[in-house]
């Protein structure tokens, strides 16, 4: 996990979107667990969007 987490901040391009929420979805799952935190607020659309994407990993992992 550690290899694969370094090897993330390393890229030679950058991901789109899509697949940055995937990662960031895979790595809260795995550092943390299931969410734990309230959803953000409706004006939030990049935290709902990243909340929304670790919410989906819940009970995974």
């Amino acid at each position: 996990f550690q290899k694969a987490a370094t090897e993330v901040k390393n890229l030679k391009e950058k991901p789109d979107d899509t697949e940055m929420l995937e990662v960031y979805a895979l790595y809260k799952q795995a550092t943390v667990g299931d969410i734990n935190t309230a959803r953000p607020g409706m004006l939030d659309f990049t935290g709902k969007a990243k909340w929304d994407a670790w919410e989906k990993k819940k009970g995974k992992y």
